[in-house]
């Protein structure tokens, strides 16, 4: 589903990305972890195609498409979505309205939606005005599930969030990207950043990747990662890799 080769990335002439490589098959779901600051934001935000972030080399491929310079509507027609890690307040804007216009003619599937995550009495108010950390990540998976996206991607859903709300969050991304039907019969594919490994509670990830200083510096077995991490630190990837 996604094919990324080579890719470098620029943020006001400074270097983030460096000589990045990935492929995420139809049905895969992918972790991404590292330390604050190496660029996991940046490649998520590459991905969707936000202004800003640079692309100097390499090319990013969604279902066939080289979609590298495509701007980001045209990404999210295509089949794109993610959840952000710090989303902003829209004032005048209803979640309700919101919604209906991204649902286009699955607006039926609204407030069953909405009642599953705890977020019915949030229509009629604007987006993320007042909104608590938790009640933020609902929303967002909320529009995630309205859109129907086939490629997810998530920056740090269980961030700021108790819980109550994670398990909620957790159970909406799984049913989000499949969870329930085996890999050759899913349609949905994944990206998530995560700090802290609570989301693999919820779904099982396929895969997992350590992005520090802009570099990939370990993939393989995602909870193998986070053990190791959780024991020795980053650390421990880049000497791996050094070794």
């Amino acid at each position: 589903m996604l094919e990324i080769t080579d890719l470098h990335v620029s943020i006001e002439e400074r270097e983030v990305l460096h000589d990045i490589n990935l492929t995420i098959g139809d049905g895969e779901t992918h972790v991404m972890m590292g330390p604050n600051g190496s660029g996991k934001t940046t490649l998520l935000r590459t991905i969707m195609g936000f202004a800003g972030n640079e692309v100097t080399a390499g090319t990013i491929v969604f279902n066939g498409e080289d979609v590298t310079r495509m701007p980001l509507h045209e990404r999210a027609k295509r089949g794109m979505g993610m959840l952000y890690q710090r989303p902003p307040t829209i004032a005048g804007l209803k979640l309700g309205k919101l919604l209906d216009v991204t649902a286009k003619d699955r607006a039926d599937r609204i407030p069953a939606l909405a009642e599953e995550l705890n977020m019915d009495r949030f229509l009629d108010r604007d987006v993320n005005a007042g909104f608590s950390g938790g009640e933020i990540k609902r929303s967002e998976v909320l529009q995630l599930l309205v859109q129907d996206p086939s490629f997810v991607m998530l920056d740090e859903p269980e961030s700021g969030v108790d819980l109550e709300n994670i398990s909620l969050i957790g159970n909406a991304t799984a049913r989000l990207l499949e969870k329930d039907q085996h890999i050759v019969h899913r349609t949905k594919s994944g990206l998530i950043i995560t700090h802290t490994g609570y989301i693999l509670d919820y779904i099982d990830a396929d895969y997992g990747h350590v992005l520090c200083d802009g570099v990939f510096k370990c993939h393989g077995n995602p909870r193998e990662i986070l053990k190791s991490i959780k024991t020795h630190g980053y650390q421990e990837c880049i000497e791996c890799q050094r070794m």
